[in-house]
Order: C-alpha cells, then structure tokens, then sequence
C-alpha cells in the first residue's frame, strides 16, 4: 500500500471540495479578509480557482510537484486572513466561534503545507509515484 499516494487523492479532494465551497457560500470567506485587502469576493473566488486546480493538479503526474509548490503559495498567501479572523475573533458565517478555535487553526497551516510538501514534493524512491 502507498501512503503517500493515498494522501495524495485525500489532498487533491480536501482541495477540491474547499475550493468550490468558496463559490458555492464565499459569504462564509468574508469575514475571513483584513480591510486592507482589495476586492474581497474576487480574491475569495480566485484563492478557490486556486486550490481546485492545485487539487485535480496533485493528481496529474506531469503536474503534480508544480501543484504542490502552487497549494503551498496559497496556503502562505492565505495565512493572513487567518491570522485577521484570529485577532479580530469576528464570526463565521454567522455563528460566533470561541477565540481558541480560530487560533487553533493555525498550526494547522503547518500541517498543510507538511502534508502538501510530503505528497507532492518529498523525496521518493520511484520516481514513477
């Protein structure tokens, strides 16, 4: 059984999924963005173009490394909105989320761009994978 493989097809369809929930519901992604961003709905829908190319990307063997160093800019260009919602503790789509929640998704941009790096990009022993 390849690990990396299988986690590969679980990036691609975590990606996937978020990406075009960024145009099924972008009202959810707002309050996410700092003020001192530009076109807010514009940048929801590209940063979701993005990680559903980055996602069906990951999959392709001709593309998969261009992909995975595309999602890994993008988790790194999303990050402030992160922090934003951290600091300011707005709400969610509505319902109020306790503070420790929001700054516990953080560190979960770490194991993003692990999880990225290490489907995509790590070292492999066939270089057919």
């Amino acid at each position: 059984m390849n690990w990396r493989v299988i986690f590969r097809w679980l990036l691609a369809g975590f990606f996937i999924v978020a990406g075009a929930n960024h145009f099924r519901d972008a009202a959810f992604y707002l309050p996410m963005m700092p003020d001192w961003l530009p076109w807010h709905l514009r940048l929801i829908q590209l940063s979701g173009a993005a990680e559903i190319l980055g996602g069906i990307g990951v999959l392709v063997p001709f593309t998969h490394r261009a992909a995975g160093w595309g999602l890994i800019m993008l988790l790194v260009a999303v990050f402030p909105a992160n922090l934003h919602l951290a600091l300011t503790g707005g709400p969610v789509a509505g319902m109020n989320v306790p503070g420790w929640a929001l700054w516990a998704r953080l560190p979960l941009q770490a194991v993003f761009l692990a999880w990225v790096w290490w489907t995509t990009l790590a070292e492999r022993e066939n270089p057919l994978e």
